[in-house]
């Protein structure tokens, strides 16, 4: 796999205040990425900087080996035919004196065959009778899905999603989630996701960047960062400061891989023949994957044998 974007230094800021400020940031071809973070935390700023809409103080944006950061508007054109971003307002980012099918033939510029813009709207899930609707005759999940289309007309290879299911509801947003997700894998389109719903990276990212104030606090694969967060971002998610047992020993298991499928706590408590108190526990589902946490409180008498097992079975543990 080689890298298809990377962000090197990037430093941005209004009325001095900083508003992104990123050492690194590394995105491999075929990714689905999540950014993730508050209103303000400086995501869609970024969005901004990786299309070069927004102008860096310093740094650079390697898009496919070349800097695109300095790029004008007549060079980024060549670049958005590798690179389309997908809105927070489906509805809004089409001219409503346009039918769908007629936005997505003007993306197909040169190859506007209706049988062509047909197929786009199949492929999004929508049927063909929508080539002829417009904007305010369909609903804001099948406006989106008309711009993943007209997105898809020029056939790239990044697409970046800036809030793109926030506006929707539950039900449409998992429809989206999931047709992104397809995009993904059967097409090897690179996906980025900028969002504050926490939901979305689980659904469907292979990796999540953390962003607060601008500043990246964390990033690798989501189940490892929900399920055995960081310090920071335990406070980022809300989740520092739980209340245990004082007495006897807390033990917190992780499970974010194939031991996730074990009964560990059942075969525990049968073979080493021991009580003890289930204190917390977090399941959460990761593209179809069920992994989490949870804190036992055992008696000091019996923690030898329990870290013993535990090792035996591959478990990540630690005392809390």
């Amino acid at each position: 796999m080689s890298t298809i974007l990377e962000l090197n230094n990037i430093k941005k800021a209004y009325d001095v205040k900083m508003a992104v400020d990123i050492d690194k940031l590394v995105i491999e071809e075929g990714d689905c990425v999540g950014l993730v973070g508050e209103s303000g935390c400086g995501k869609s700023t970024l969005a901004g900087i990786i299309t070069n809409t927004v102008k860096l103080y310093s740094g650079s944006v390697i898009f496919k080996g070349e800097d695109i950061s300095r790029f004008n508007a007549r060079k980024m054109r060549d670049i958005y035919k590798n690179m389309q971003m997908i809105y927070q307002s489906p509805v809004a980012s089409f001219d409503p004196e346009y039918t769908l099918g007629k936005s997505v033939a003007e993306a197909l510029r040169n190859n506007k065959s209706d049988n062509l813009v047909s197929e786009l709207f199949i492929s999004v899930g929508l049927s063909a009778e929508y080539v002829n609707k417009y904007p305010g005759q369909v609903s804001g999940g099948e406006c989106q899905r008309a711009a993943i289309a007209r997105a898809l007309a020029v056939k790239p290879e990044f697409l970046i999603c800036d809030e793109a299911t926030s506006a929707l509801d539950p039900r449409i947003t998992h429809g989206i989630l999931e047709l992104l997700k397809q995009i993904n894998e059967e097409l090897g389109i690179t996906i980025v996701v900028v969002t504050h719903q926490m939901e979305v990276v689980k659904q469907i990212c292979q990796r999540v960047a953390f962003l607060k104030h601008g500043v990246v606090l964390a990033e690798g694969k989501p189940e490892e960062l929900f399920v055995k967060p960081t310090e920071d971002v335990k406070k980022f998610l809300g989740e520092e400061g739980q209340v245990l047992p004082k007495e006897g020993v807390n033990v917190q298991l992780f499970f974010t891989d194939d031991s996730s499928d074990e009964p560990v706590i059942t075969e525990m408590a049968r073979e080493l023949g021991i009580d003890f108190s289930i204190c917390w526990a977090k399941l959460e589902e990761f593209r179809e994957n069920v992994f989490g946490s949870l804190i036992l409180n055992i008696q000091e008498k019996d923690k030898d044998r329990v870290f013993k097992f535990l090792e035996s079975k591959n478990v990540t543990w630690e005392v809390l």
